[in-house]
Protein backbone atom coordinates (compact mmCIF):
# COMPACT_ATOMS: atom_id res chain seq x y z
CA UNK A 1 0.00 0.00 0.00
CA UNK A 2 2.59 2.28 0.81
CA UNK A 3 4.53 1.75 -2.92
CA UNK A 4 1.14 2.29 -4.08
CA UNK A 5 0.87 5.98 -2.15
CA UNK A 6 4.85 6.81 -3.38
CA UNK A 7 3.86 5.86 -7.28
CA UNK A 8 0.81 7.83 -6.94
CA UNK A 9 2.67 11.36 -5.63
CA UNK A 10 5.66 10.51 -8.18
CA UNK A 11 2.82 10.51 -10.90
CA UNK A 12 1.54 14.10 -9.48
CA UNK A 13 5.39 15.03 -9.62
CA UNK A 14 6.31 14.26 -12.71
CA UNK A 15 2.84 14.73 -14.88
CA UNK A 16 2.99 18.25 -16.56
CA UNK A 17 1.16 21.48 -15.76
CA UNK A 18 -0.79 21.04 -18.95
CA UNK A 19 -2.35 17.60 -17.72
CA UNK A 20 -2.65 18.55 -14.02
CA UNK A 21 -6.24 19.14 -13.90
CA UNK A 22 -6.94 15.66 -15.16
CA UNK A 23 -4.60 13.77 -12.86
CA UNK A 24 -6.30 15.42 -10.08
CA UNK A 25 -9.61 14.89 -11.26
CA UNK A 26 -8.39 11.23 -11.36
CA UNK A 27 -6.37 11.12 -8.02
CA UNK A 28 -7.74 9.93 -4.75
CA UNK A 29 -8.61 11.87 -2.42
CA UNK A 30 -5.50 12.06 -0.23
CA UNK A 31 -3.95 13.74 -3.60
CA UNK A 32 -7.25 16.11 -4.55
CA UNK A 33 -5.86 19.60 -3.86
CA UNK A 34 -2.03 18.24 -4.20
CA UNK A 35 -0.08 19.80 -7.35
CA UNK A 36 1.26 23.36 -9.18
CA UNK A 37 -0.67 25.55 -10.61
CA UNK A 38 1.63 27.98 -12.23
CA UNK A 39 1.75 31.32 -11.32
CA UNK A 40 3.65 33.19 -14.37
CA UNK A 41 4.58 36.55 -14.31
CA UNK A 42 3.61 36.60 -10.69
CA UNK A 43 5.77 38.29 -8.14
CA UNK A 44 7.07 36.62 -5.26
CA UNK A 45 5.95 38.05 -1.81
CA UNK A 46 9.44 40.41 -1.27
CA UNK A 47 8.26 41.40 1.89
CA UNK A 48 7.89 37.29 3.47
CA UNK A 49 10.51 36.29 6.16
CA UNK A 50 11.95 33.17 6.25
CA UNK A 51 14.80 31.50 8.56
CA UNK A 52 17.74 30.71 7.18
CA UNK A 53 19.69 27.89 7.64
CA UNK A 54 22.02 30.09 11.01
CA UNK A 55 18.41 30.95 12.46
CA UNK A 56 18.56 34.43 11.49
CA UNK A 57 15.56 35.86 10.11
CA UNK A 58 15.74 37.34 6.51
CA UNK A 59 13.14 38.71 4.51
CA UNK A 60 13.06 37.38 1.06
CA UNK A 61 13.92 40.76 -0.63
CA UNK A 62 17.68 40.06 0.29
CA UNK A 63 17.92 37.09 -2.28
CA UNK A 64 17.24 39.06 -5.00
CA UNK A 65 19.62 42.14 -4.49
CA UNK A 66 22.26 40.11 -6.75
CA UNK A 67 21.09 40.94 -10.31
CA UNK A 68 21.29 37.15 -10.49
CA UNK A 69 17.92 34.88 -11.09
CA UNK A 70 16.89 32.50 -8.56
CA UNK A 71 16.05 28.67 -8.67
CA UNK A 72 13.10 27.83 -6.00
CA UNK A 73 12.16 24.71 -4.64
CA UNK A 74 10.13 23.61 -2.29
CA UNK A 75 11.02 20.69 -0.03
CA UNK A 76 10.42 19.01 3.65
CA UNK A 77 13.40 17.53 4.89
CA UNK A 78 11.97 14.58 6.76
CA UNK A 79 9.94 13.63 3.05
CA UNK A 80 10.41 10.21 2.87
CA UNK A 81 11.37 9.59 -0.39
CA UNK A 82 10.34 12.27 -2.82
CA UNK A 83 12.73 14.98 -1.65
CA UNK A 84 15.81 13.75 -1.12
CA UNK A 85 15.32 12.14 -4.61
CA UNK A 86 14.66 16.05 -6.19
CA UNK A 87 17.20 17.30 -4.24
CA UNK A 88 20.41 14.80 -5.10
CA UNK A 89 18.99 15.00 -9.08
CA UNK A 90 18.86 18.58 -9.16
CA UNK A 91 22.38 18.95 -7.42
CA UNK A 92 23.74 16.24 -10.10
CA UNK A 93 22.69 18.92 -12.80
CA UNK A 94 24.20 21.37 -11.26
CA UNK A 95 27.37 19.32 -11.52
CA UNK A 96 26.99 18.90 -15.13
CA UNK A 97 26.52 22.50 -15.91
CA UNK A 98 29.06 24.99 -16.60
CA UNK A 99 27.08 28.11 -14.20
CA UNK A 100 27.36 27.78 -10.44
CA UNK A 101 25.01 29.05 -7.71
CA UNK A 102 26.37 31.90 -6.09
CA UNK A 103 28.17 32.90 -9.00
CA UNK A 104 25.78 32.64 -11.63
CA UNK A 105 22.12 32.16 -10.00
CA UNK A 106 21.18 31.40 -6.73
CA UNK A 107 18.87 28.54 -4.71
CA UNK A 108 16.16 28.92 -2.69
CA UNK A 109 15.84 25.28 -1.00
CA UNK A 110 12.64 26.22 1.28
CA UNK A 111 11.23 23.73 3.45
CA UNK A 112 6.75 23.53 3.79
CA UNK A 113 7.14 21.91 6.74
CA UNK A 114 6.22 24.30 9.82
CA UNK A 115 7.86 21.38 11.94
CA UNK A 116 11.02 22.13 10.55
CA UNK A 117 14.35 24.37 12.20
CA UNK A 118 16.87 26.07 11.12
CA UNK A 119 19.48 23.51 12.62
CA UNK A 120 18.27 20.37 10.28
CA UNK A 121 18.20 22.55 7.15
CA UNK A 122 21.76 23.63 8.01
CA UNK A 123 22.36 19.89 8.12
CA UNK A 124 21.02 19.37 4.81
CA UNK A 125 22.65 22.11 3.58
CA UNK A 126 25.88 20.69 4.07
CA UNK A 127 25.13 17.27 3.09
CA UNK A 128 24.09 18.72 -0.56
CA UNK A 129 26.53 21.22 -0.60
CA UNK A 130 29.04 18.55 -0.17
CA UNK A 131 28.08 16.31 -3.18
CA UNK A 132 27.95 19.18 -5.45
CA UNK A 133 31.35 19.96 -4.77
CA UNK A 134 31.76 23.58 -5.64
CA UNK A 135 32.31 25.49 -2.39
CA UNK A 136 31.35 29.02 -4.19
CA UNK A 137 28.05 27.86 -4.18
CA UNK A 138 27.91 28.09 -0.05
CA UNK A 139 27.02 31.65 -0.52
CA UNK A 140 24.62 31.05 -3.23
CA UNK A 141 22.21 28.31 -2.18
CA UNK A 142 20.27 28.88 0.76
CA UNK A 143 18.17 26.37 2.95
CA UNK A 144 14.94 28.51 4.42
CA UNK A 145 12.78 27.43 6.80
CA UNK A 146 9.22 29.32 8.49
CA UNK A 147 5.81 29.57 10.49
CA UNK A 148 2.94 28.28 8.34
CA UNK A 149 1.81 31.93 7.88
CA UNK A 150 5.36 32.05 6.02
CA UNK A 151 4.95 29.26 4.31
CA UNK A 152 1.77 30.43 2.70
CA UNK A 153 2.70 33.16 1.88
CA UNK A 154 5.12 32.06 -0.79
CA UNK A 155 3.43 28.40 -1.68
CA UNK A 156 0.35 30.20 -2.57
CA UNK A 157 2.22 33.40 -4.52
CA UNK A 158 4.03 30.13 -6.49
CA UNK A 159 0.89 27.89 -6.71
CA UNK A 160 2.74 25.26 -4.63
CA UNK A 161 -0.26 22.93 -3.19
CA UNK A 162 0.71 20.63 -0.82
CA UNK A 163 -1.99 18.66 2.57
CA UNK A 164 -0.89 16.63 4.86
CA UNK A 165 -1.82 13.15 4.68
CA UNK A 166 -2.27 11.95 8.83
CA UNK A 167 -3.11 8.46 7.33
CA UNK A 168 0.62 8.56 6.04
CA UNK A 169 1.63 11.07 8.63
CA UNK A 170 3.75 12.70 5.32
CA UNK A 171 2.90 15.39 2.82
CA UNK A 172 1.63 14.58 0.09
CA UNK A 173 3.34 17.42 -2.60
CA UNK A 174 4.67 17.72 -6.85
CA UNK A 175 8.33 18.14 -7.23
CA UNK A 176 9.23 21.37 -9.56
CA UNK A 177 12.01 24.30 -9.86
CA UNK A 178 11.07 27.20 -9.89
CA UNK A 179 12.48 30.23 -11.99
CA UNK A 180 12.33 33.57 -10.80
CA UNK A 181 14.06 36.65 -12.87
CA UNK A 182 16.18 38.76 -9.94
CA UNK A 183 13.37 41.41 -9.67
CA UNK A 184 10.99 38.53 -8.54
CA UNK A 185 9.14 37.33 -10.90
CA UNK A 186 8.21 34.24 -11.80
CA UNK A 187 9.65 33.09 -15.70
CA UNK A 188 9.23 29.18 -15.53
CA UNK A 189 8.62 25.67 -14.17
CA UNK A 190 10.13 23.04 -14.49
CA UNK A 191 8.28 19.87 -13.27
CA UNK A 192 9.22 16.43 -11.99
CA UNK A 193 12.11 14.76 -10.74
CA UNK A 194 14.81 15.07 -13.09
CA UNK A 195 16.20 17.99 -14.86
CA UNK A 196 18.49 18.36 -18.14
CA UNK A 197 21.25 20.91 -17.31
CA UNK A 198 20.14 22.11 -21.09
CA UNK A 199 16.99 23.18 -20.37
CA UNK A 200 17.83 24.42 -16.45
CA UNK A 201 20.48 26.41 -18.30
CA UNK A 202 17.87 28.30 -21.26
CA UNK A 203 16.06 28.96 -18.37
CA UNK A 204 18.18 30.55 -16.28
CA UNK A 205 18.92 32.67 -19.63
CA UNK A 206 15.58 33.37 -19.56
CA UNK A 207 14.97 34.08 -15.84
CA UNK A 208 17.57 36.28 -16.30
CA UNK A 209 16.38 38.02 -19.48
CA UNK A 210 19.77 37.38 -21.22
CA UNK A 211 22.25 38.43 -18.68
CA UNK A 212 23.36 35.15 -17.66
CA UNK A 213 25.01 33.26 -20.56
CA UNK A 214 26.75 33.94 -23.99
CA UNK A 215 25.59 34.93 -27.04
CA UNK A 216 25.32 31.49 -28.08
CA UNK A 217 23.00 31.06 -24.97
CA UNK A 218 20.65 33.90 -26.16
CA UNK A 219 20.49 32.75 -29.95
CA UNK A 220 19.77 29.16 -28.72
CA UNK A 221 17.15 30.93 -26.62
CA UNK A 222 15.75 32.23 -29.81
CA UNK A 223 15.90 28.73 -30.98
CA UNK A 224 14.08 26.63 -28.74
CA UNK A 225 10.72 27.54 -27.31
CA UNK A 226 9.59 25.93 -23.78
CA UNK A 227 6.97 23.33 -24.98
CA UNK A 228 4.12 22.85 -21.32
CA UNK A 229 3.19 19.67 -23.24
CA UNK A 230 6.96 18.40 -23.10
CA UNK A 231 8.31 20.01 -20.04
CA UNK A 232 11.15 21.01 -22.32
CA UNK A 233 12.77 23.76 -24.43
CA UNK A 234 12.07 22.58 -28.18
CA UNK A 235 12.78 24.06 -31.66
CA UNK A 236 10.86 27.00 -32.82
CA UNK A 237 10.41 26.29 -35.95
CA UNK A 238 9.01 29.93 -37.04
CA UNK A 239 12.25 31.59 -35.10
CA UNK A 240 14.47 29.05 -36.63
CA UNK A 241 13.47 29.74 -40.40
CA UNK A 242 13.23 33.62 -39.20
CA UNK A 243 16.93 32.85 -38.04
CA UNK A 244 18.01 30.65 -41.07
CA UNK A 245 16.73 33.61 -43.35
CA UNK A 246 18.80 36.16 -42.12
CA UNK A 247 21.82 33.94 -41.96
CA UNK A 248 20.76 33.63 -46.04
CA UNK A 249 20.31 37.28 -46.58
CA UNK A 250 24.18 37.60 -44.98
CA UNK A 251 25.43 35.31 -46.76
CA UNK A 252 24.17 36.30 -50.08
CA UNK A 253 25.53 40.25 -49.03
CA UNK A 254 28.68 39.08 -48.63
CA UNK A 255 28.73 37.50 -51.48
CA UNK A 256 27.79 40.10 -53.30
CA UNK A 257 30.26 42.19 -51.79
CA UNK A 258 33.04 39.97 -52.67
CA UNK A 259 32.14 40.01 -56.11
CA UNK A 260 31.99 43.56 -56.49
CA UNK A 261 35.49 43.98 -54.58
CA UNK A 262 37.30 41.45 -56.64
CA UNK A 263 35.90 43.55 -59.51
CA UNK A 264 36.92 46.69 -58.37
CA UNK A 265 40.30 45.03 -58.19
CA UNK A 266 40.81 43.79 -61.57
CA UNK A 267 39.66 47.50 -62.73
CA UNK A 268 42.24 49.00 -60.57
CA UNK A 269 45.07 46.50 -61.62
CA UNK A 270 44.31 47.45 -65.54
CA UNK A 271 44.59 50.89 -65.02
CA UNK A 272 47.66 50.56 -63.17
CA UNK A 273 48.98 48.58 -65.70
CA UNK A 274 47.45 51.24 -69.00
CA UNK A 275 48.98 54.40 -66.82
CA UNK A 276 52.33 52.34 -66.47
Amino acid sequence: MRGLFVLLVLAIALLPVAFSARAQTAAPSALKGVGIQEQLGSVLPMDATFQDESGETVPLASFFGSGRPVILNFVYHDCPMLCSVLLESFTQTMKEMEFTAGMDFDILTVSFSALETPDLAARQKERYLGLLGRPEAEDGWHFLTGTEEQIAQLTDATGFDFKWVASRSEFAHAAALIFVSPDGTITRYLHGLYFEPSNVRKALVEASDGKVGSTVDQILLYCFQYDPTANSYVLHATNLMKLGALLTILCIGFGIWMLRRRERSKVAARLSHVNS
